[in-house]
């Protein structure tokens, strides 16, 4: 069963209310997805914590429901 784009958004969005999410499904299959995500909160985070604070909105659906997900972090210009 695969996870829905829109899904995955509002997983991220809930856990990161200030961030702007951008999904793209990367294969066309709902496996493979690539997120964009850009939050003030991970302002002063090294890149590995504002992956982990991304993984933990996902409540643990990362390598379960959702198969893979090729993430860039960055906080607002």
């Amino acid at each position: 069963m695969a996870m829905e784009a829109t899904e995955i958004e509002r997983l991220i969005r809930d856990g990161l209310p200030d961030a702007t999410v951008e999904i793209r499904d990367l294969a066309g299959d709902g496996n493979h997805y690539a997120a964009t995500v850009v939050s003030e909160s991970f302002r002063g985070k090294s890149r590995v914590q504002q992956h982990q604070m991304v993984y933990a909105a996902l409540k643990g659906q990362m390598g379960g429901i959702l198969h893979a997900l090729a993430l860039q972090t960055n906080v607002p210009d």
